[in-house]
């Protein structure tokens, strides 16, 4: 396990399990929320590695959570990939402005996901103590 934690923040439950099964068979520690009020204390708890960022939710929309986000010191440097099935034009260019470091468009390529998701959140690098002893041996 890579040790690294991602909020999922989708109101669609069928999507919301798929990102999660994906996820977890790539050894990711998964959280989830289904609305922006949940989303908020979620991140605020678990203080994950990366966001993915549904933008159509309830009690608020996604461009209103990553405002929220930026309230928050601990908060607003996570990355946020916003994933969406709104026209792509004018919601990646929203999405960037307030701050979204990647935006994918529903229905979103799992194999694109976790590219993207490597590059946002690399694995940790080899401890330089065992990068040592495997040059010695």
């Amino acid at each position: 396990m890579n040790g690294k934690a991602i909020l999922i923040i989708e109101d669609d439950p069928v999507i919301r399990l798929g990102l999660h099964v994906s996820l977890k068979a790539n050894h990711y520690t998964t959280y989830l929320a289904d609305d922006a009020i949940v989303s908020i204390a979620e991140a605020r708890k678990h203080q994950p590695d990366l966001i993915i960022l549904d933008l159509g939710l309830p009690a608020g929309d996604g461009f209103v959570v990553m405002e929220r986000l930026k309230q928050f010191p601990m908060l607003s440097t996570i990355p946020v990939i916003v994933v969406s099935g709104r026209d792509p034009r004018e919601a990646e260019r929203k999405a960037l402005e307030c701050g979204a470091s990647a935006f994918l468009q529903k229905p979103v390529d799992s194999q694109v996901l976790l590219s993207v998701i490597r590059r946002l959140i690399p694995k940790d690098p080899v401890p330089q103590a065992w990068a040592q002893d495997s040059a010695n041996a």
